[in-house]
């Protein structure tokens, strides 16, 4: 068995928001095969470009020792496997665990005695010993704990986050034995300033994961149940939230739509292994369906606000400001404003897409459209801010007004500006 992390030769399977920033860390200590099948993502980064514009040239700079391959003969080398690759859910809202499957019959394939395998990817408890495990053992031919062993590690990367770098992030470990679960910590140790936590099992630090933004989306969940409240009330749903925010241990959380790979993934991944074992989920679920449904109330909150205004809401010109799931940015994947277009498209108004970070090419794939480079002065009867770019906060309202015809609706979701800005706040 290995004994010393010095013995360690890393592979890192899965080069996205996760894998490339771990490889590039790991490679400022020891070399790193950074692999991907993608051969395209490989190219660029041997050019050292990230078309995910996380990382800067001067990081990929300080990475001396990475070799960057999608030929999976160049993993032969290594005795240490760490998956890093995409855990999305399906049509049905169900794991959709290919991705990691095929990551798994790719390390399986070259495994070999007293290897290890570390998995980042987000997943149910029980998953890496139930689903990966066996996968492993069938293409290697050798026995889990025996022969090769595995650990989890998940992943706690912040996309747009220029302040919270992975080194500055708590990681939490585990091992498939105690030995291995220390030879796991003392691997991230070398990069992780911030320090680690080294969970008892493989399965606590999977549900440790799980719940960690399935918190989250509970959280935003009530507070957009608020908003809802609120609005039929009448008052405004900021204020509440910055008079009650007075208190100590408010958690302040704001409304808004949940869309991403991770809080708006990661509980289906949870309720499905509840329901698995026969435990009906109440309260996820129940989160679920609350922010699973925002794109359709904010879309008919905007039409209503029209239809109140006198705005003929047919053929009407909105500017949709902020296609990517979170701010500073380029991630477009299941970001909740794709509802509010679809919904708004139902109502048959006439849509602007602007987003500054967003590839176009990208956005031409989900939506059949292509962006606007830059929005018209008085071409629009309703703007809808969706995310909040710094480039946003930077434009300022006035610009954004400058936008509009002379009746209009501004509906500003991330509540960039001020209600006496003669803006419209989720």
């Amino acid at each position: 068995m290995i004994k010393s992390i010095n013995e360690l030769n890393l592979a890192i399977i899965g080069l996205g928001y996760v894998g490339l920033p771990l490889a590039l860390e790991f490679a400022k200590k020891k070399t790193v095969i950074g692999f991907d099948l993608e051969k395209k993502r490989i190219n660029q980064l041997k050019s050292k470009i990230d078309k995910n514009l996380e990382i800067n040239q001067n990081e990929f700079k300080k990475a001396k020792k990475i070799k960057f391959t999608y030929n999976k003969k160049d993993l032969k080398s290594s005795n240490c496997f760490i998956v890093t690759v995409p855990t999305p859910i399906d049509k049905f809202k169900r794991p959709d665990l290919k991705p990691l499957i095929k990551a798994s019959q790719i390390v399986g394939g070259f495994l070999k005695k007293n290897d290890i395998v570390i998995y980042e990817s987000t997943v149910y408890p029980g998953c890496i010993e139930e689903k990966c495990v066996p996968v492993l053992e069938k293409l290697s031919k050798l026995e889990f704990n025996k022969n090769f062993f595995c650990g989890y590690s998940p992943e706690r990367i912040n996309p747009g986050d220029k302040k919270l770098k992975i080194s500055n992030i708590k990681k939490v470990t585990s091992g498939s034995t105690p030995e291995i679960a220390k030879l796991i910590d003392d691997l991230y140790r070398q990069i992780i300033k911030a320090g680690t936590h080294r969970a008892p099992s493989i399965k606590v630090a999977e549900s440790a994961k799980v719940i960690e933004n399935t918190q989250r989306d509970l959280n935003i969940a009530l507070v957009n149940e608020f908003s809802i409240l609120f609005n039929k009330l009448n008052i405004d749903t900021q204020d509440v939230l910055n008079a009650a925010a007075s208190k100590w241990n408010f958690l302040p959380f704001r409304p808004g739509l949940v869309g991403g790979h991770c809080i708006g993934v990661d509980p289906y991944y949870l309720t499905y292994k509840a329901k698995s074992i026969g435990y009906d989920p109440k309260v996820i679920l129940a989160g679920r369906n609350i922010n699973d449904t925002m794109g359709a109330y904010v879309a008919n909150q905007l039409i209503n606000k029209m239809k109140n205004k006198g705005i003929k809401v047919e053929n009407s010109k909105i500017l949709i400001m902020g296609l990517t799931f979170k701010e500073n940015c380029t991630d477009i994947r299941n970001s909740g404003i794709q509802n509010v277009i679809n919904r708004l498209k139902k109502f048959k108004c006439k849509l602007d897409l602007y987003d500054p970070w967003a590839d176009k090419f990208e956005i031409k794939k989900v939506y059949n459209d292509y962006p606007i480079s830059k929005p018209t002065q008085k071409k629009y009867d309703s703007v809808v801010i969706s995310v909040a770019h710094e480039k946003f906060k930077d434009l300022g309202i006035k610009t954004i007004k400058r936008f509009c015809k002379k009746n209009y609706i501004i509906y500003d979701l991330k509540s960039l500006f001020s209600k006496d800005d003669d803006v419209i706040r989720l």
